[in-house]
């Protein structure tokens, strides 16, 4: 896999290929290596195989260095592409990107389905205006462009194009900032020459079709010259015997250059009425033609440099002086490994993402491989092993110790059985299913919300009954209608196996279809509880105060539907279920000026063991309220209770009980629970 810290930056020129090899070192950039590969002839050569030249060279740069384990970031000559500029109208950051795209419709003269674009925001610092960038070119020609690449064992991770690499070289390298002064890059390249002003945190590229190719096509027309030999003349120019009568053939070309500057120059100012450009710095080889430096400063007015060296990377051993001689041609390649390791302010990269999507598959296959063959091993091992062990087990001698303890444990089993303590035996769960429902406390905090609705609204009930009946209006004067005095939670566990319930209550019945006898504990048991004998449940026993001395009447309408039709909730965690007959105890507040006893009513049955509360067991009952009674003070004090005054020989305490049953019901149970008695 590549090295994440190292990156190859080639450019693809017409004249030679330039290849620049970093190290990232925390934001230091150390150089590894360079290239200079120059073509036989240069690629605008009449009649020349450019891609064939190409494949040349770049096979020439793989066979020299080593390419190998590291990142490749590749350019795109400017005048095979497409570079344009606009204004955006002021919309949410969001947006922009459809507002781009609907801008690079407008600009790239291709259908987008036939390119490969991106696009880069400018913001000036002193303007609200955003500004886009649009870079495109045709998918055939990068596709083109690839497959060389692909020819010589390439997949580069990052395609830009020539102009914007030589501006992110200049711009780390000079350290451009929103105050830097109005700089023209000129790169003047074989076949065009790439113009790039950087100005006020704004970025705008032009390419025009001059280049030292039509320095050659002068030389050529002006001395019948082959193409080969004008090229040569040209770079030996200033050693020729005839340099005054070359650099004057020459000279329209230069006319041509500064004519396309000062249009390009004029173009932008009319865009930017307040740009102030103040000099203009050379890149590529052709400016090292004698004259052109002084020529472009008169004509242009500006300050002319030519960039010899670079300020932030060097090169030590004894390639260091070719390499700062070099430098004004590694700007590209130096632009290209900036932006790969993301320390460029352009950004804009137009690799295909199929293509991308292909490299990074190819570098996982050889991790797929070696987990592959991790996976066959491991696999071996898994059957290798247990045959090993089989095979080592199997010849091993039995301990004499083994065969001690299984004589000794058979003779404790035998004595065991013989004395009866291994028959099946019953666990008694109680304990252990009490200390459980610790852990669902929520159940009692939804019994108080169905106590505080049942209360609520026999309240609002009974007070709206009250505005017609004067009788109610009188006994509810100063009092609560129905107030809450106790109120008990007691859990019960499941009985034993002979009193489970595997068949449902029926009325006259036993749990499970079995008939009653008459020692039956569950004789004469409501059949709505018999139904849940088997079902954990809490038994829960509330005692409510109500102004009558007669609350049968107001039971029956007020509490009972409510008990019945209306206590049932979907978001209950358990299922609520009542006695068919009445499920309230009445009687008159006893020791307040009343005498009469708290038997059982007319057509109830004597106070007897509950057999919810202890099924099919003897020995004292699990009611806390008859193994520690609690005496009312008021009660003991024989005074009256309640802040009215009211005499409670007149009030009423009814004990309301009902069951909410922890595990699922049947439906036909539940639908019995809600009938009336």
């Amino acid at each position: 896999m590549a090295s994440s810290n190292i990156c190859w930056g080639i450019e693809m020129g017409y004249g030679a290929i330039k290849a620049l090899k970093l190290e990232n070192d925390g934001g230091e950039y150390k150089v590894l290596d360079y290239a200079i590969i120059n073509h036989p002839k240069v690629l605008s050569t009449p009649e020349l195989d450019q891609a064939d030249a190409m494949r040349v060279a770049l096979g020439t740069l793989v066979n020299q260095h080593d390419l190998s384990n590291a990142h490749i970031a590749v350019s795109l000559p400017g005048h095979q592409s497409f570079a344009r500029f606009a204004k955006l109208p002021p919309v949410e950051p969001k947006k922009v990107p459809d507002i781009v795209k609907f801008e690079a419709v407008q600009q790239i003269p291709f259908p987008l389905e036939e390119v490969e674009w991106d696009y880069q925001t400018f913001v000036s610092p002193d303007s609200p205006d955003i500004e886009v960038g649009i870079f495109a070119v045709t998918r055939q020609r990068i596709m083109d462009q690839l497959s060389m690449l692909s020819d010589v064992g390439l997949t580069p991770d990052l395609v830009t194009l020539s102009p914007i690499a030589a501006y992110n070289a200049l711009a780390v390298d000079l350290g451009f900032t929103d105050d830097t002064p109005g700089t023209i890059i000129l790169d003047i390249g074989t076949v065009s020459t790439d113009m790039i002003i950087a100005e006020a945190g704004r970025v705008w590229v032009r390419t025009f079709p001059i280049g030292g190719h039509k320095f050659t096509e002068a030389l050529v027309s002006a001395f019948k010259l082959s193409y080969t030999k004008a090229e040569k003349l040209k770079r030996e120019a200033e050693q020729s015997k005839h340099a005054r009568h070359v650099f004057q053939a020459m000279r329209p070309v230069f006319s041509d250059i500064v004519q396309e500057i000062q249009r390009s120059i004029g173009f932008y100012q009319s865009v930017h009425p307040d740009a102030d450009l103040k000099r203009l710095v050379g890149l590529g080889s052709t400016f090292r033609l004698p004259g052109l430096r002084k020529y472009l400063k008169q004509q242009t007015g500006m300050d002319v440099y030519r960039l010899e060296q670079f300020k932030k990377i060097s090169m030590d051993g004894p390639q260091a002086g070719e390499f700062q001689a070099s430098s004004f041609n590694l700007a590209t390649a130096y632009g290209c490994v900036l932006q790969n390791f993301e320390h460029a302010p352009m950004k804009a990269n137009l690799m295909p993402i199929p293509v991308i999507k292909e490299a990074m598959w190819k570098r996982k296959v050889p991790y797929f491989a070696t987990a592959a063959g991790l996976a066959a091993a491991a696999a071996g091992a898994m059957f290798i092993r247990p045959l090993l062990d089989s095979s080592a087990f199997e010849g091993a001698s039995r301990p004499t110790i083994l065969s001690t303890v299984a004589n000794e444990a058979r003779t404790l089993a035998n004595a065991a059985e013989e004395a009866g303590v291994t028959d099946s035996a019953q666990a008694d769960l109680r304990g252990a299913q009490i200390v459980g429902l610790l852990d669902e406390n929520a159940y009692y905090t939804h019994i108080l919300e169905d106590t505080s609705r049942l209360i609520s609204s026999v309240n609002a009930n009974a007070r709206a009954a009250a505005d017609t009946d004067q009788r109610l209006a009188d006994a509810f004067r100063g009092a609560e209608p129905f107030k809450l005095v106790a109120l008990n939670n007691e859990y019960l566990t499941i009985p034993e196996t002979g009193l489970s319930n595997q068949g449902g209550g029926r009325p006259g019945g036993r749990p499970g279809g079995r008939p009653m006898t008459e020692n039956d504990p569950m004789a004469g048991m409501d059949p709505a509880l018999a139904s849940i004998q088997d079902k954990r449940r809490i038994k829960v026993t509330a005692q409510f105060q109500i102004p009558l001395a007669e609350p049968q009447v107001f039971l029956l309408d007020m509490v009972e539907p409510f008990l019945r039709n209306r206590m049932q909730r979907d978001d209950s965690p358990y299922t609520i279920v009542l006695s068919q007959s009445e499920p309230w105890d009445a009687g008159a507040m006893q020791g307040v000026g009343s005498s009469r006893p708290r038997g059982p009513r007319p057509g109830t049955m004597a106070p007897r063991t509950d057999p919810m509360t202890n099924p099919g067991r003897t020995g004292g009952s699990t009611n806390l309220e008859q193994l520690a009674p609690i005496e009312n003070p008021a009660t003991a004090q024989g005074g009256r209770t309640g802040s009215t005054g009211q005499d409670q020989s007149s009030s009423s305490l009814v004990t309301i009980t009902w069951y909410a049953v922890l595990d699922p019901m049947n439906e036909d149970s539940i639908e019995n629970n809600g009938d009336e008695p």
